[in-house]
C-alpha cells in the first residue's frame, strides 16, 4: 500500500468517524430530554403496538439487513423502494424478489421492478406478510369450532426517483397498504419522500427519508357483524337484531430517517464501505442502525454485519451479518444475497434475496 493510499484511509476514517460522533451526539442531545421529562410519570408507557400496518417496520433486502437496516445513504437498487426512493436514480434496471421465514412461522417476501428512462427511473414494489392456517375458537369452543383462518398484509409501491445534479438525488414513492384478517381488512395510503447528496468529503453520501405519511387505517368487515338484544332488561323483545362492531382508527407508522454511508478503504478490487443512520418512529424511542461491507475482487464477494437498534430499550433485534455475491453472464448480472438476523425473544430470521439486473 502506498503513502498515499494510507493518507487517503486515514483521511476518510477519521471524517466518518467525526461524522458518526455527531449523529449519535444529535440522537442522544434529542432523544435524553424527551425520555427524562417522562421518567418519573409514564415510566412505563411506550408507543409500541400504537399504529396499524406495523408489517411496514419489517425491513425489506438481505444486503440491507444484513447490515443491520442502516441502508438510507446506500440504496442504490430495487429495495430502494422501501429504503430511500432517491437511491433508484442510481438504479440499474433490474428484477428482484427474496423471501424470509420471518417470526412465529410467518412467511415475509418482496418483489421489486426497476426500469430507467429517459426522464428518470421508475420502480414497482410488492411487499407482502402472510399467515398459514389456524384454528378458530371462541369462548364456548375453545378447541377450536372446526373453521380455519389466516391473515395477510400486502403494501404495493410505486416509486420514482431522479438526479437532479451529479450529486443530487429526490425520489418519492406512493402504496396501498391492505391487512386482512379472515372476513375483515383495512386499507390506506402513504406517500414516502427521499433525498440522497453525495458530499464533497471523500463522497461520503448523506440520505434522508420520511417514509408511511397518509392516512389511518380502520378495520371493517364481516366478522365485526354480531347478534345483540338492544334491551335485554325487557321480555319479548327481538334478541337477534344485528349490529355492527366500529373499530378505532389509527395512525401509520410515521419514520425519518437519516443517514451516513461512505468508504473508509477502496483499491482497485477491494472495498470497505461503513453506514449508520439514525430513525424517530411515531410508534417507538429513537434509535441508530450501524453496518459494514466488505468488497472483494470487485464486488464480486460481499461480506456484511451490522448492529440494529442501538440505544433502543428492550430492543429486538441486535446482531446482524450476511453475504453477497455477484456473476456476470453477457448482458445480465446476478446477485445472491443472504443475511442472519438474531432475535431476542423469537427464533433467528434467516433470509434470501435473488437480483438479475438487465
Amino acid at each position: 500500500m502506498t503513502t498515499e493510499k494510507i493518507i487517503g484511509f486515514r483521511r476518510r476514517a477519521a471524517i466518518l468517524a467525526v461524522v458518526f460522533a455527531v449523529l449519535v451526539f444529535t440522537v442522544l442531545v434529542f432523544a435524553g430530554p424527551a425520555a427524562a421529562q417522562f421518567e418519573f410519570d409514564t415510566r412505563d408507557v411506550t408507543k409500541s403496538g400504537t399504529t396499524a400496518a406495523e408489517f411496514l417496520r419489517i425491513p425489506v433486502g438481505a444486503r440491507a439487513t444484513a447490515m443491520g437496516g442502516a441502508l438510507t445513504a446506500m440504496a442504490d437498487d430495487g429495495t430502494s423502494i422501501y429504503w430511500n426512493p432517491a437511491g433508484l436514480a442510481n438504479a440499474s434496471g433490474a428484477f428482484r424478489v427474496e423471501y424470509a421465514d420471518w417470526l412465529a412461522e410467518i412467511n415475509f417476501g418482496f418483489i421489486s421492478v426497476v426500469l430507467p428512462t429517459s426522464f428518470g427511473t421508475i420502480g414497482v414494489g410488492v411487499t407482502s406478510m402472510t399467515t398459514q392456517e389456524m384454528d378458530v375458537t371462541t369462548v364456548d369452543a375453545q378447541d377450536g369450532t372446526g373453521q380455519k383462518f389466516d391473515a395477510a398484509s400486502y403494501a404495493i409501491s410505486l416509486s420514482y426517483g431522479r438526479a437532479l445534479t451529479d450529486r443530487f438525488s429526490l425520489g418519492a414513492t406512493v402504496k396501498v397498504i391492505t391487512e386482512r384478517i379472515w372476513n375483515s381488512s383495512a386499507t390506506g395510503f402513504a406517500f414516502d419522500i427521499g433525498t440522497l447528496f453525495v458530499t464533497p468529503f471523500a463522497g461520503i453520501r448523506l440520505g434522508a427519508a420520511i417514509l408511511n405519511f397518509g392516512t389511518k387505517m380502520q378495520i371493517s368487515g364481516d366478522d365485526l357483524l354480531i347478534r345483540v338484544d338492544i334491551d335485554p332488561n325487557s321480555r319479548g323483545n327481538n334478541n337477534s337484531n344485528r349490529a355492527h362492531l366500529s373499530t378505532d382508527e389509527f395512525d401509520l407508522p410515521l419514520t425519518m430517517r437519516v443517514g451516513l454511508a461512505g468508504e473508509v478503504f477502496q483499491s482497485d478490487r477491494t472495498r470497505l464501505t461503513l453506514s449508520v443512520e439514525a430513525l424517530n418512529p411515531n410508534n417507538s424511542k429513537q434509535y441508530v442502525n450501524m453496518g459494514a461491507e466488505l468488497g472483494f475482487l470487485n464486488d464480486l464477494v460481499m461480506i456484511r454485519a451490522g448492529y440494529a437498534e442501538l440505544f433502543l430499550d428492550n430492543n429486538l433485534r441486535s446482531v446482524t451479518m450476511g453475504a453477497g455475491l455477484k456473476y456476470r453472464f453477457q448482458a445480465l448480472t446476478f446477485i445472491f444475497d443472504y443475511s442472519y438476523e438474531v432475535q431476542k425473544y423469537f427464533a433467528d430470521v434467516n433470509r434470501f434475496a435473488l437480483s438479475i439486473h438487465f
